[in-house]
Order: structure tokens, then C-alpha cells, then sequence
């Protein structure tokens, strides 16, 4: 179920290489894979969703978050999506809260005003109240 935070971004669980004509139907222009592969047992390859979106025409990044969290560069690599993009994007992962968290903490560098990406990841039902500290962090150094 594609979840949309905002007109630039949506989130959804893991999706498939099948489900990539819709998506594009849906106006997205871009997707991100915030999963590693071989995370869960029985889900696709990045590789398949990759030749899938690019096949469509759509561009295509993997910024995979692990057990581990999230890092800058995973920080700047969703920020580099998000500025590039031609388009809605729609990033998921395995329930889609990682990233709904990645795309409020990009934003958050990006200069957005925490309390509303706290709304927006509310509104697409993500309580992003947690990342509150880091996402004040970022965007004061914005």
C-alpha cells in the first residue's frame, strides 16, 4: 500500500518487480530501494527491481538501511534523490518506515521545518517524534 507523505514523495512496503507499470502509471518518477537484499526470505532482488524501474523509463537508487540505522551518506544520497528527481518519488523498504525516516531526515538537511515533516509523516500515519532531536540537528545546519 503506497502511503504519500507529500506531492514529492510516497512511501510503501517492499514492492515488486510486477508492480513497477503501476507505479509508473501512478506519475512517479523515480524510485528507492531502502531495503539490503536478503534481508527477508522470499524478497526480490534489488538487481530485479532495478532492470524493472529502469526498463520503465524511471530512475532507480538503493540506499539500503540496516539494523545499523542511518548514516550521512545515506543522509546525502537521499537528499541527491530528492533534488535530482524529475518527478514524485517512491522509496519503500519492508513496512515503509525506514524510509519515511531516511526522506524526513533528508529534508530536515534540506532546511524543512521539523515540526512539519513530523506532520507530513503523521499524516501518511509514521510517527516520526523520535527522530525529533536529529531532525532539529540537521536542519540547523542547513
Amino acid at each position: 500500500m503506497i502511503r504519500n507523505v507529500d506531492d514529492s514523495i510516497s512511501v510503501a512496503p517492499q514492492i515488486q518487480p510486477e508492480d513497477i507499470a503501476a507505479i509508473k502509471a501512478a506519475g512517479f518518477a523515480a524510485v528507492v530501494n531502502n531495503r539490503p537484499d536478503d534481508e527477508q526470505a522470499g524478497q526480490p532482488a534489488g538487481d530485479a527491481i532495478r532492470a524493472a524501474v529502469e526498463a520503465a523509463g524511471l530512475a532507480y537508487t538503493a540506499i539500503p538501511i540496516g539494523q545499523g540505522g542511518f548514516s550521512h551518506p545515506q543522509v546525502a544520497a537521499m537528499v541527491d534523490v530528492l533534488e535530482d528527481a524529475q518527478g514524485p518519488v517512491l522509496a519503500f523498504c519492508r513496512s515503509g518506515t525506514r524510509s519515511c525516516n531516511l526522506w524526513a531526515l533528508a529534508r530536515a538537511r534540506m532546511g524543512d521545518d521539523p515540526q512539519e515533516l513530523i506532520e507530513k509523516g503523521a499524516g501518511a500515519g509514521y510517527d516520526l517524534e523520535g527522530l525529533r532531536p536529529l531532525l532539529d540537528q540537521l536542519a540547523a545546519q542547513a
